[in-house]
């Protein structure tokens, strides 16, 4: 259980972002659905084409969309193993396009199919292949020659010079921000018996409050869409700014407070560079006339100020610190995380070993410092 204010904060926001993991079962799903994929363009297009996953899911901060029809969005990179002279980005983005038609249509003559494909479309950098709950983003892209060996150039149709990248260098950089992820999956990887796994893996402080902020933020875009800020931007600064901490709610007010230090400017534009690859910079969208930045930092306020009315309201109590996070996060899953601490609290209460917290008003194992809760019977209180 919890003996501060600020671990009582974490655990009901944790326990609220658990609900908007990925379920176990559409994990798979999607992991089957990219492997079909890879799978049909090697049988099409050879052995230089290759898959692989990129973005929130393999650093493990996917969260689900606050609107009812929201879908888990999995970014994959769609990889020919050529030079950028070799091709133009029209060329290879419409090479992708025509495999992935040939790819539909063998699996709608497939009637054993049970992930049917929904629809597929054309967007500025990627094709979007639909499925029941969840949407792949398949990114073409070639060999980055100039910046070896993980770099990737990719296609998009709106800048006339191809877009830098570098996905599996950015999983390591944000792995490496957290030595608690770096013991994590160190751990993880031994009783599996193998030499490492992927970052989604685990869950740790900083993928939590990375989660907790990607939350907040879209039920504040709510009705916003076009100037939410990306999640990559999100992640980075807040990846950034992460000391350490060791509970959600300390490293998401702290984090607030420094994520800006690490916008920069360049000129007349502002930064937020791919720490991976410095020619990437994921606030490129900042530039147009849409004061997306300003909405960022108001933004930034706004969270600051809800964090920090939860810290004063947490001693109040379980239900008044719902209400107040309610009116900012999903109250319906932070209710259903307030039972389950509940729960919690009455097994350790019926062991007799629950107590009244005099610092946050919060159950908390029985120590020297806290009065015995009463064991609730049916024939009165008798002390435990």
């Amino acid at each position: 259980m919890t003996d501060s204010p600020e671990e009582l904060i974490s655990q009901l926001l944790t326990g609220g972002v658990e609900q908007l993991d990925i379920p176990d079962e559409l994990l798979d799903k999607t992991i089957t659905c990219y492997e079909d994929v890879g799978e049909s363009l090697l049988d099409q297009g050879g052995d230089l084409w290759s898959v692989h996953p990129q973005g929130s899911i393999t650093l493990g901060t996917m969260i689900r969309p606050p609107n009812e029809d929201g879908e888990y969005d999995i970014d994959i990179v769609c990889h020919k193993a050529i030079s950028k002279t070799s091709t133009t980005q029209e060329k290879l983005k419409n090479g992708v396009g025509d495999m992935l038609a040939v790819y539909e249509k063998l699996k709608t003559d497939d009637d054993s199919d049970d992930l049917p494909i929904l629809s597929i479309n054309e967007c500025r950098r990627c094709w979007t292949l639909s499925y029941d709950g969840f949407h792949l983003d398949v990114v073409p892209c070639v060999v980055d020659e100039d910046y070896p060996p993980d770099s990737i150039l990719l296609t998009d149709l709106k800048l006339r010079p191809w877009h830098h990248s570098n996905p599996k260098g950015y999983a390591e950089w944000f792995r490496d921000q957290s030595a608690e992820m770096i013991r994590a999956l160190e751990a993880k990887a031994e009783e599996a018996g193998v030499p490492a796994v992927p970052n989604w893996t685990v869950h740790t402080t900083l993928q939590r409050m990375v989660q907790v902020l990607k939350w907040h933020c879209a039920n504040h875009f709510i009705d916003d869409l076009d100037d939410r800020p990306p999640s990559v931007i999100i992640t980075t600064l807040a990846a950034h700014a992460y000391s350490g901490e060791t509970d959600v709610f300390t490293a998401a007010l702290n984090a607030v407070t420094r994520m800006p230090d690490h916008i920069i400017e360049v000129g007349d534009k502002l930064w937020v560079p791919n720490p991976a690859h410095e020619l990437e910079n994921f606030a490129d969208k900042w530039k147009e006339p849409n004061k997306r930045h300003e909405k960022f930092r108001s933004w930034l306020d706004v969270l600051a100020s809800d964090l920090n009315s939860a810290g004063d309201t947490a001693g109040r109590g379980l239900d008044h610190l719902v209400d107040r996070l309610g009116e900012s996060f999903d109250i319906g899953l932070l209710r259903k995380s307030a039972q389950r601490m509940g729960l919690e609290a009455k097994q350790f209460r019926d062991a007799g070993k629950l107590g009244m917290s005099r610092k946050a008003g919060a159950l908390i194992a029985t120590s020297a410092s806290a009065p015995p809760i009463w064991k609730h019977t049916f024939h009165g209180p008798t002390q435990r």
